[in-house]
């Protein structure tokens, strides 16, 4: 009994260890740039979200098929700030998990 207790607090369980959400700018040419979002969880539909902050961000994207990172999310301009807030509207993440989990870059 003692035991399950232990699994139950054990701090490198699946839970603690969720992986990160990474958010990228990359610098096209003169003021342009693309934002990428990388690492979102594989139960959710990435085509849905991504068609989603199309039409939320007024802006064009796409979804880049990566060998190593999976479904990477391209966004035009730079919505990093704009990803964040949406994720928690939709209720994906909750405040404190996109405060753990995210990582904005650049």
């Amino acid at each position: 009994m003692d035991a399950d207790i232990l699994k139950s607090l054990d701090p490198f369980s699946s839970k603690v260890a969720e992986k990160k959400i990474h958010l990228r700018t990359q610098q096209r040419n003169g003021k342009k740039c693309i934002t990428t979002v990388q690492g979102l969880d594989d139960d959710l539909d990435i085509k849905r979200i991504a068609k989603a902050m199309r039409k939320q961000f007024n802006c064009n994207g796409t979804i880049e098929e990566h060998e190593q990172y999976g479904e990477i999310i391209q966004l035009q301009g730079d919505q990093r700030d704009n990803v964040i807030e949406w994720l928690i509207e939709q209720e994906i993440l909750t405040k404190q998990e996109a405060e753990d989990r995210i990582v904005k870059h650049g």
